[in-house]
């Protein structure tokens, strides 16, 4: 529903003086705000919220009201894109505003500074109408222009005009990629378009792959892919010529896999890229993992990570020695957890050595060892060597092999905390994984303290939450992990809105199940005795298993049935006491990056 809008002011207001006003901050904090803001250049308002002198929720409402404008909550508005458009993004970038409804004689503009007198003027100069004023959050504005103004028209018309320039005939790959003035040539235009558009849109990766008469370009957007399709199949190869130069490949070899990294700043943020070539049957395909740098390392705290698991995990790596494992398929952000736990054990007393392949965020005070097999520099040789720097902390990127897992055990006994990651369903089996490899039942029973296992599911977009109705089948889902309390509970969905570009789902959140191991799990363990370790497991208190956990959140309305299905596949449905076809799932779909 619309808010209702009252007469417009454009009387020029001070906002420290209105704050002080209505006693939101004091006399002495609008100074050191003044101060702050002419050292920085900053506005007025975001300095005041950053050095905590107020919060946006007070200062909105203060703004609203003495403006007698209304506050809109765009992650709810339903907007109009061509709407959104009327203001070029330049403009609305400019002046954080943003075209929201237009009634042929006026248009609504939210504005996350409705002060700005001069913005406003602009505003109306280019609209060429009149404009009523609403007051909208910075932070939600940004996004909301970000969703609006993809680049994904003008990737197709920089794709165009590059397939133009391109013959059949006498296209020189290397004159044109080694170019002078190649910062103006279509195929650079093309790929700053895409790394933008990756950006607005939070892609994780970009996959660029030929067809036999099309170009298909993929963007990973939580999990999923999106996919646009380009008529343009010769620039393909100059795309990925380019690429290659930039990661220092060779731009000659297209039959053999390659695999580089190169850094690129995109609208004020760091992104180191992570390419990988191969070969395929109408050319070379190119996915491109892309690692913001720009925004530090998360804490546990920030991983959305119940307090409970947080507590009990930290007690678990904060211990002198033993090992620690994290563990989910790809994809499921067992390394951000690591960094996570580094970012906390990283202290000026503590050695910390990482073995990664390959390493993806550079950490200050920590020596990190990227493994290269072609020169056999494996994760076992290199935790040898590791092994004789005096650490107390090793970070091990994966569990690979016999020898890597029987040196990290051994590690574990003698003094060393050692954290890795394993790729395995959940954490139960981690530890009769370790069997499985080679491990004697006595070593993993003395060095394993616990096991982390990790998913991330999609949240539903707050713009179109509804009520839901499961079907039938998912009934029977829900029904079997929460005994039977699922005609209790009202479950939601996202109905699709321009916001989550009609998907329903919009951000992620992790869902987690902690093992510790007990003296009862340990000696199972030694007895080489894997059901009984599994009864154990499955008794333990406070034990929660993934698919209960993904449930949690669809009960509090964060997550869809849908969702909790999609990782779920090891839940023992009974089918025939419910009289149902189930729904295949397949556990191991990705929804996010490792």
């Amino acid at each position: 529903m619309e808010p209702e809008l009252t007469g417009q002011t454009r009387k020029k207001i001070r906002l420290g003086d209105l704050l002080v006003e209505h006693k939101v901050i004091s006399e002495e904090q609008l100074m050191l705000a003044l101060a702050d803001q002419k050292k920085s250049g900053r506005k007025l308002g975001k300095v005041l919220i950053e050095n905590g002198f107020t919060d946006e929720g007070r200062m909105l409402d203060v703004l609203s009201r003495q403006l007698r404008i209304p506050f809109i909550d765009l992650k709810y508005y339903k907007y109009d894109a061509d709407t959104v458009r009327l203001l070029p993004e330049t403009y609305a970038r400019r002046y954080r505003a943003i075209a929201l409804d237009s009634n042929g004689d006026d248009v609504l503009v939210g504005m996350a500074d409705p002060t700005d007198i001069f913005g406003y003027d602009e505003i109306a100069g280019i609209l060429k109408r009149p404009i009523r004023q609403a007051l909208v959050r910075e932070t939600d504005l940004l996004k909301t222009i970000d969703a609006v103004f993809r680049r994904t028209q003008e990737i197709s018309e920089f794709a165009e005009e590059l397939g133009d320039e391109l013959s059949d005939t006498d296209f020189d790959i290397a004159a044109l990629s080694e170019a002078a003035d190649i910062t103006d040539a279509p195929v650079v235009k093309l790929l700053q378009s895409m790394f933008e558009d990756a950006a607005q849109v939070g892609a994780s990766d970009i996959h660029i792959e030929p067809d036999e008469t099309v170009l298909r370009l993929r963007q990973r957007i939580d999990g999923i892919l999106h996919e646009t399709v380009m008529k343009e199949k010769r620039i393909a190869n100059a795309l990925v010529s380019r690429l290659k130069l930039m990661s220092g490949l060779n731009i000659s070899e297209r039959r053999m896999p390659q695999d580089g990294r190169f850094n690129i700043k995109v609208k004020d943020k760091n992104i180191d890229v992570r390419l990988s070539t191969m070969p395929v049957q109408f050319g070379e395909s190119v996915v491109m993992r892309l690692l913001d740098q720009s925004h530090g390392m998360l804490d546990l705290n920030q991983l959305g990570m119940p307090e409970d698991i947080a507590t009990r995990f930290k007690r678990i790596i904060q211990q002198p020695h033993g090992m620690a494992l994290v563990t989910g398929p790809t994809g499921s952000g067992k390394t951000t957890t690591l960094y996570a736990a580094l970012s906390l054990l990283n202290h000026p007393e503590s050695k910390i050595i990482t073995v990664e392949d390959p390493v993806e965020y550079r950490l200050p005070r920590i020596n990190q060892v990227q493994i290269n097999p072609t020169i056999n520099l494996t994760f076992a040789r290199v935790l040898r060597a590791a092994l004789r720097q005096d650490p107390d902390i090793v970070l091990v990127g994966e569990m690979r092999d016999h020898e890597t897992v029987e040196m990290g055990l051994r590690a574990a006994m003698t003094g060393h905390l050692v954290l890795s990651t394993l790729h395995t369903n959940d954490a139960v089996s981690t530890a009769l994984r370790l069997l499985d490899m080679g491990a004697e039942g006595f070593l993993v029973a003395s060095a394993l303290r616990g096991v982390l296992a990790q998913r991330l599911i999609r949240r539903i977009c707050e713009g179109c939450i509804e009520d839901y109705t499961p079907q039938t089948h998912e009934w029977a889902w829900a029904q079997q992990l929460i005994d039977g309390r699922a005609d209790t509970v009202q479950f939601k969905h996202g109905a699709g809105c321009p916001h989550c570009n009609n998907t329903g789902y919009r951000g992620r959140i992790g869902v987690y199940e902690l093992l510790e191991i007990t003296n009862t799990l340990a000696d199972a363990l030694r007895r080489n005795d894997p059901a009984g370790f599994t009864r154990a497991a499955q008794r333990q208190k406070n034990f929660r298993t993934l698919a209960q956990a993904a449930m949690a959140n669809a009960e509090a309305g964060i997550t869809t049935i849908e969702e909790v299905m999609r990782i779920a596949g090891d839940v023992n449905t009974d089918a025939e006491e419910f009289d149902l076809p189930l729904a295949p799932i397949e556990v191991d779909d990705v929804l996010a990056e490792d």
